[in-house]
């Protein structure tokens, strides 16, 4: 309040100048700018502290009762570690690697203090994310024209929902939205990307029932491009008959989004359900072999114990996470931060 007393007083002096008023107004410009930065910052840590609270229940409860019942540091103590990460879903050759990591470590630095060993716990494991690594939770924007993202994943794992809540939050940022309703296959997926797009008041674009997807994709974009819109939302068939079926649509879309939109797309986002574990893991290995995935969307992560799967997916494949759904509202999809996503899962162990 000091602040905002003394531009008060600054105001009511009879000689203030004109820069000195614009000084001022740009000083409370800046204030409001840091104080809502602040306000939204605290939402978020908020979101991934409540989202990961079945994850770090579980999980880290798990590592705290194994620290306090373990009197020395032995080979019992890194078996029973083992299993715990196992079990969250880390993944076993990433489990595996970061053991023998974890147990040079403890030799080079002689640590025997069980509480200092849970800090390079944390510690280790936040570097399997970051560490020789250049992922980024950023979205690449187009800056000549539509900035075009591409859905896919299996049926069932929220694509269509994600992608209503990805349109919501773009809009909050203040950009112009036009989703794309490709999956022409599936029985209500139009009605539902259209029941979205009521709800967010986003335009959306369909075809007729079992249409080519491609010349739906076709129609969106060029409006997309008449409208000026600022970025498409792309929904796909998670199924078709088999692989190379979807192999085939997918570089159809593709091809049709490149000759429209030179670069496009400039997102594929796989889009899989984090309570499948590492069954998640096997879909992207899948995706990953007939498309170009650029990010992961890790949905319904707060439904699941076993939060780990974050590790796993940047071990094995190298995938940046750009979102993740850490609830059922319209605002809890929030872009993916490696240290707000360790603090919600380790906050009982700092």
């Amino acid at each position: 309040m000091g602040l905002f007393n003394n531009i008060k007083n600054l105001f009511k002096k009879e000689n203030v100048d004109i820069d000195k008023k614009e000084e001022v107004k740009n000083e409370v410009r800046d204030v409001e700018k840091e104080k809502n930065i602040d306000i939204k910052e605290d939402r978020e840590i908020k979101l991934y502290e409540k989202g990961l609270s079945k994850s770090r229940n579980n999980f880290v409860n798990k590592l705290i009762n194994l620290n306090n019942k373990t009197k020395k540091i032995t080979d019992e103590y890194f078996d029973s570690l083992e299993e715990i990460l196992i079990e969250a879903d880390i993944g076993v050759n990433t489990v595996l690697s970061f053991i023998e990591r974890l147990k040079k470590r403890v030799k080079s630095e002689n640590i025997t203090d069980l509480n200092y060993l849970q800090e390079v716990i944390v510690d280790e494991l936040f570097i399997i994310y970051v560490d020789n690594s250049i992922l980024t939770n950023k979205i690449n924007y187009n800056e000549n024209g539509p900035t075009v993202m591409l859905f896919v994943g299996v049926n069932g794992v929220g694509k269509t929902t994600t992608i209503g809540k990805i349109a919501s939050k773009l809009k909050r940022e203040g950009k112009s939205v036009l989703m794309i309703a490709g999956d022409t296959f599936r029985a209500g997926a139009v009605e539902q990307l259209v029941e979205w797009g009521n709800r967010v008041e986003c335009q959306v674009v369909v075809g007729r029932e079992n249409s080519d997807p491609s010349s739906v994709i076709y129609d969106g974009l060029v409006k997309a491009k008449n409208d000026n819109i600022d970025v498409v939302l792309v929904d796909t068939a998670g199924r078709l008959q088999n692989k190379v079926n979807l192999m085939k649509e997918l570089e159809k879309m593709n091809k049709v989004i490149g000759n429209i939109i030179e670069g496009a797309p400039e997102e594929t986002l796989l889009v899989i359900d984090a309570t499948t574990g590492q069954n998640g893991i096997s879909q992207a290995k899948n995706f990953m072999s007939i498309t170009n995935i650029t990010g992961i969307v890790l949905t319904k992560l707060d439904g699941t114990a076993k939060g780990g799967i974050v590790l796993a997916i940047k071990e094995e494949l190298d995938i940046p996470v750009k979102y993740i759904g850490l609830g059922e509202g319209i605002n809890d999809l929030e872009t993916f931060d490696i240290e707000k996503y360790i603090y919600g899962l380790f906050k009982d162990m700092m």
